[in-house]
């Protein structure tokens, strides 16, 4: 058997007969964007939006260079170097057709915590005219349900004392603006690719925030003078695995230390701004206003993931589309969809609503992907409070069903209590984990511990229909199990 050959700017055009790779000189490309948070989702996603603009031969002034701020991406700076910032994307079809393409458009990666300073000046370079990001969640340091920038984080704290080197995203961006303005360079543009509802405007409050706690007229001038424009992503990247690397290998010869790989379906719908490349070339949706999209799949793709996860787990299943192929998994979603979800949506321009919630079901359904439950079950305190709570919060006001919604609730709550309906443990994978895990397992002696955690679920527990829903459900799930309680669900209504 042949070896596989290693991927990197040697070997590229090498492996041009099985893969297809940069159709551009890649010598060529100059950095026009930053981006901080290179992990799969941005690879499968920006960054494979800017490798077709310069594969139609534009935007070689748009290459990305990639920052980790994190410890943890010091795994992503060593793989991308070896691979001259090269890797492949493998799209997966569900009848599995493996779809891979080599990208390009990534040109460098520094990795702050080496050289904080080097990172600002490459953000300061006039030449930059973005820089992007993908934190997560839970990224922009605001409070869950107040909204406010929490200024007592312990890293922050540390970036806001005098000559600090920057540990923070905040700490490099506003440094970098204050460069920028001292010199007489316009700003750049601070675009947020995370899945936060107004994720543009989240992102102004917080980097103006942390401005204005630097020096009061500085935050005044990144609040007017820098374009926050919001937007909307969406492609499913589960994490890489090992088996993704081999079958890469021994399907098309080619050794990637780290490929992506996702579903073949991508969206992102992003409000106009000055100075960006012409996106709407390769698919992007330009539009003037976001929010209805946004709140289309926050509500719907993202709250529908968190309402299969944990009573899926809690079920057996291990894989998304386990859960989703399971008849009575697939109608308790659609029903959350269509019942409880959508009531709360405006129109979206262009989108046939019934199609997309169908379509949801045929992506989440797809095994090739082989999505996990517990990458959807991870980092809930952040994702709950954004994705389901509105939910809930809508329909309490206008009368609404919130019957499913509040299971999500309490299956989250049952999950939190590390160990399954077999007995086996349960990685609860939070920030806040110590903290919820006890709250959790407490319930079955005080069944509103988990939800009287004010910080992430505000005046909920002074609600008393929601707590009445919501105390049923969970004594469902203690009794008769997700399975048993989604039957009942499906029967009729849970309470009044």
């Amino acid at each position: 058997m042949t070896r596989p050959l290693p991927l990197d700017a040697r070997t590229v055009a090498s492996v041009a007969s099985a893969v297809p790779v940069p159709g551009y000189d890649r010598g060529l490309v100059r950095t026009g964007i930053v981006h901080v948070g290179v992990g799969g989702f941005h690879r499968a996603h920006q960054a494979m939006y800017l490798d077709r603009l310069m594969n139609d031969g534009r935007a070689l002034d748009w290459g990305i260079c990639g920052v980790g701020v994190l410890p943890s991406d010091r795994r992503m700076q060593e793989a991308l170097d070896a691979q001259d910032c090269l890797y492949t994307l493998v799209l997966k079809h569900p009848d599995g057709t493996y779809e891979p393409r080599v990208i390009g458009s990534i040109v460098d990666y520094l990795f702050a915590p080496d050289d904080p300073d080097a990172v600002i000046e490459r953000m300061a370079d006039e030449a930059t005219r973005i820089v992007s990001l993908t934190v997560t969640e839970g990224g922009y340091n605001v409070h869950a349900v107040t909204g406010r920038f929490d200024e007592a984080n312990s890293d922050v704290v540390h970036d806001l004392r005098a000559s600090a080197t920057p540990r923070t995203t905040f700490g490099l961006v506003v440094e970098a603006l204050r460069r920028r303005r001292e010199r007489g360079v316009r700003p750049f543009t601070v675009l947020s690719c995370d899945n936060v509802q107004g994720n543009g405007d989240v992102a102004r409050r917080s980097f103006a925030a942390f401005a204005r706690l630097r020096d009061p007229e500085l935050g005044a001038w990144v609040e007017r003078e820098v374009a926050f424009p919001n937007s909307m992503v969406d492609r499913i990247t589960p994490v890489t695995t090992d088996d993704d690397r081999a079958a890469l290998a021994r399907r098309f010869g080619l050794e990637d230390r780290w490929p992506v790989v996702c579903e073949p379906f991508a969206q992102w719908v992003l409000e106009d701004f000055d100075g960006r490349p012409p996106l709407e070339d390769v698919g992007v949706q330009i539009v003037a206003d976001v929010e209805p999209y946004e709140l289309m799949k926050l509500r719907l793709l993202n709250g529908s993931h968190q309402a299969l996860a944990y009573l899926g787990r809690l079920a057996g299943h291990r894989l998304v589309h386990e859960v989703c192929q399971d008849p009575l998994f697939a109608d308790f979603l659609l029903a959350y969809m269509d019942e409880e979800a959508t009531p709360t949506l405006e129109p979206v321009p262009g989108i046939d609503l019934d199609a997309y919630k169908r379509e949801l079901v045929a992506r989440f359904s797809n095994a090739e992907v082989r999505d996990t439950v517990a990458r959807l079950c991870a980092e809930s305190s952040d994702r709950i409070p954004k994705f389901v709570l509105p939910v809930i919060r809508h329909n309490l006001a206008h009368g609404g069903p919130i019957t499913r919604a509040t299971a999500v609730i309490a299956g989250w709550a049952r999950y939190a209590e590390g160990v399954d309906e077999r007995g086996e443990p349960i990685e609860v994978v939070d920030p806040l984990r110590d903290r919820l895990v006890a709250s959790a397992r407490r319930q079955r002696e005080e069944p509103l511990a988990f939800i009287a955690d004010r910080e992430l679920f505000g005046d909920l527990v002074d609600d008393e229909r929601f707590v009445a829903v919501y105390r049923d459900l969970l004594d469902a799930l203690h009794r008769d199990g997700a399975r048993g309680t989604l039957e009942r669900i499906a029967g009729g209504p849970t309470s009044a």
